[in-house]
């Protein structure tokens, strides 16, 4: 299908047309302000390239990918030790290390890219899969290879749009859900939200407060945050090497260049048990959503206290409060934020492997090394 948009590929935030934020006005993650943050506070080994779409000189459209080296992560997570996860590593590292994503790969859901209403998707998309193309060869041009391809988390009425011919080389797959909490319109408080619980969950949350005492949570500001730093970086670590599967690990000095950023977008709060950080989770306002970003807890307070629920509660109570429409709560732990009232949200991805062998048998090989998840929907409210 011949397209009459065409694109230009930008390295940096700073040689962005003057109308980029135009087309990110809907959403902060395909925002310049955003994207130089993750510029300039991305894990090591993931390198952001961006995108500009234009229908002759009128930009139309933008779109973020990132290069990632998954041979330079050192552990892709150490809860698991099996075989079959020796092994997928191994595979990993070998055949399928240098992966470009379009996409975020630090958030869950569809925040590649955004165009104009005046464009056909199936033109923005074709033109998109051209860029992704050049962006590739650009890699390789520096002595790397790209070993996979992959469009990330799009839902069951968006993955439909990719049915073209540009795209018929690629598998379509299916990850975890994004876990979506919905505020209803009569919580005017959290009162109204734990009134809504039927008694089973009811009598969680009272456990969980009760569990908690002792604990006392706190906005931590720029300056906090950074006097904290070492002691963050170690929670956030102690969380992120306990997960089943690792693509990346944040820089220590991460959190404080988003606070620094965002300001008061980027909330950032501390559980203290004593005078000590026990755990933190931060949130990112997006117009009317709320996404929860990444968090940190010691593990033997989060058994002893039920932390993880309580943060959870606690996210659900200031975004009730603040009047947002939806927590967007992202993939993992499933089940406990199924039990405060979430959704899944089932998304679905595209990949291409460069070697035309393997990708044959792509499919094959995904259900084979994708780590299987079995959880349980639960429903609270009466």
């Amino acid at each position: 299908m011949s397209t009459a948009l065409t694109y230009k590929i930008y390295s940096s935030t700073s040689e962005f047309p003057s109308n980029w934020d135009a087309f990110a006005v809907k959403n902060v993650f395909l925002s310049k302000e955003y994207l130089h943050i993750l510029e300039v506070s991305s894990p090591e080994n993931m390198v952001c390239t961006f995108i500009g779409l234009f229908q002759g000189e009128e930009l139309v459209g933008v779109a973020l990918t990132q290069f990632i080296d998954l041979s330079a992560v050192r552990s892709f997570g150490e809860r698991d030790h099996c075989v079959k996860t020796e092994i997928r590593n191994f595979a990993f590292k070998k055949f399928s290390s240098n992966v470009l994503v379009v996409g975020n790969n630090t958030l869950t859901g569809q925040n590649g890219f955004c165009f104009s209403e005046n464009v056909s998707v199936a033109d923005v998309l074709v033109a998109l899969n051209n860029a992704v193309q050049a962006v590739k060869i650009q890699i390789q041009k520096k002595g790397q290879k790209v070993h996979l391809i992959i469009f990330k988390d799009f839902s069951e009425t968006q993955i439909p749009l990719f049915e073209l011919p540009e795209f018929q080389s690629y598998f379509k797959f299916s990850t975890q859900p994004n876990m979506l909490f919905g505020i209803k319109k009569h919580w005017d408080s959290f009162d109204d939200y734990v009134l809504d619980l039927n008694k089973k969950y009811r009598d969680q949350y009272k456990r969980a407060r009760k569990k908690a005492d002792g604990i006392t949570k706190r906005k931590l500001s720029l300056e906090d945050i950074a006097n904290y730093k070492d002691r963050i970086f170690e929670l956030y670590m102690d969380v992120a090497n306990n997960a089943p599967f690792n693509t990346f690990y944040l820089p220590e000095n991460h959190f404080g260049i988003f606070k620094k950023a965002l300001k008061e977008k980027f909330l950032f709060y501390g559980y203290f048990n004593g005078g000590t950080l026990i755990g933190f989770n931060t949130l990112i306002k997006n117009g009317n959503d709320i996404d929860t970003y990444f968090l940190g807890y010691d593990e033997k307070c989060q058994r002893e206290k039920m932390l993880y629920l309580n943060m959870l509660y606690d996210m659900i109570g200031y975004s009730i409060n603040k009047g947002f429409n939806r927590i967007v709560f992202a993939r993992t732990a499933l089940e406990i934020k199924s039990s405060v009232g979430a959704k899944p949200e089932k998304m679905y991805g595209l990949m291409q492997h460069s070697n035309w062998f393997i990708n044959l048998f792509i499919a094959r090989l995904f259900r084979y090394f994708e780590p299987e998840m079995i959880w349980t929907e639960r429903n609270p409210f009466k």
